[in-house]
């Protein structure tokens, strides 16, 4: 039985809910292991448009369980909105295909509230933070303060638990930030409303994922994210504050000891980047503009506007590498056509040196990008399925990146739609 991880190679935005949509009929089970609703992939087919924030990408897929494992952090609220409205657009969401890690940790308003607080007291040195309360609910993660899915199936235990922490939390909202305090009875009452239709997923994720290896399925981890907002080996501090790794996948899936066989690294054939921090290879004005309307690119969690720019080969070489791919998956090369050339930054300028290696993050704001330029092809290629049906310019840009990243590029994204795609 083979497991395989899809995950980003970039700032995150690169298209890894169309890949997990298209694998997905391959496999017994997907599974998020990592992040809450502060990310959205989005997911073309034929139920219509999706921009899915927690629930994995496979849930479209019958036969499939889609598993939120440990390693999410889940906002009750939004996970019940989410899944009224898949339900909604004709897609089954049951207790049978969709379980959530009794470990996994609860997002409740006063994470929220304090995630908004602290960007405001931030001011222009914000994260750029989402706001959904992702920074704050994994802190109290790791100060063992968290609430647990599983707690919910277990309402006395809760209510001392929910007080203590709520008792420990209102000093944050009271003494820092000068808000009122958050009552016991309300957070009971969200829960009440909120929590209670989630009790029939909560499970053991690892007998699940188990259970599903046991009967020789597919297991698929997917990532929210991308490699540079790690928060051990991204951009930090402007980073998520969970991992986005491929190793971390099978600690935050629930199964520790399921091991990933394969990689499939996500990235754009251009850069995106959504929130603050160093973006080397951005571009600005008019010709941002474009590319950005020629794209999309808008946040499918917040709506913000993507930064943009050129594909960045010391970003992705790194990320590719951090994550252990064996095979990449280039997305909207269909965007790329209005283009008269392409641009690629293949190096950075660092204090008057040229480098290709990606450096510390506290230097990224001193690099420059190098960038360098391949013919372009201007013709629709989105009706194109065969890799030797593609203009000989696009071939080429492929054949270049999968050079200069050292790995096989294995499909080539023509379009947003699940269909849309060239395997090689």
């Amino acid at each position: 039985m083979a497991t395989c991880a899809v995950v980003g190679v970039n700032w995150g935005d690169e298209g890894k809910g169309r890949m997990v949509d298209l694998i997905a009929k391959d496999c017994g089970a997907v599974v998020r292991y990592q992040g809450g609703s502060n990310a959205g992939h989005t997911v073309i087919n034929e139920y219509g448009k999706f921009a899915l924030n927690l629930i994995p990408s496979g849930i479209f897929t019958p036969g499939v369980v889609n598993v939120l494992g440990n390693g999410t952090v889940i906002d009750p609220e939004h996970l019940v909105g989410e899944i009224e409205r898949l339900r909604a657009a004709g897609v089954r969401v049951t207790g049978e295909n969709l379980k959530i890690s009794d470990r996994a940790i609860l997002v409740f308003p006063f994470h929220k509230a304090q995630d908004a607080l602290e960007e405001a007291r931030l001011k222009d040195a914000k994260y750029g933070s989402t706001k959904r309360g992702i920074s704050p609910v994994y802190g109290d993660k790791y100060m063992k303060k968290g609430i647990m899915a599983g707690e919910l199936l277990l309402p006395e235990y809760l209510k001392e638990h929910l007080s203590s922490v709520l008792a420990w939390k209102n000093l944050t909202i009271e003494k820092v930030y000068g808000e009122k305090p958050y009552r016991l009875d309300d957070m009971l009452a969200w829960l009440e409303a909120y929590g209670a239709p989630l009790k029939e997923h909560i499970c053991d994720a690892g007998a699940v994922l188990r259970g599903v290896q046991k009967e020789n399925k597919k297991i698929l981890f997917e990532a929210q994210l991308g490699a540079l907002r790690d928060i051990d080996y991204g951009i930090y501090p402007y980073t998520s504050s969970s991992s986005p790794l491929a190793a971390y996948a099978p600690v935050g899936a629930g199964a520790p000891d399921i091991k990933v066989d394969e990689v499939v690294g996500v990235v754009k054939a251009y850069s995106t980047c959504v929130g603050e921090g160093p973006f080397t290879a951005e571009w600005h004005g008019e010709e941002a503009e474009r590319l950005r309307e020629a794209g999309g690119e808008y946040g499918a969690a917040t709506g913000r506007p993507r930064r943009v720019g050129p594909i960045d080969l010391v970003a992705t070489r790194y990320g590719a590498r951090i994550q252990g791919t064996t095979a990449l998956a280039l997305t909207k090369l269909d965007v790329l056509s209005y283009m008269e050339r392409i641009p690629v930054c293949v190096a950075y300028e660092l204090d008057g040196q040229r480098t290709e290696e990606f450096p510390f993050a506290p230097l990224l704001a001193k690099a420059k990008p190098v960038v360098e330029y391949l013919p372009g092809w201007q013709e629709d290629i989105s009706a194109v399925r065969a890799f030797m049906d593609l203009p000989k310019a696009a071939r080429e840009y492929v054949l270049y990146l999968e050079k200069a990243f050292c790995c096989p590029i294995s499909y080539v994204s023509v379009g947003a739609r699940r269909d849309d795609i060239i395997l090689r």
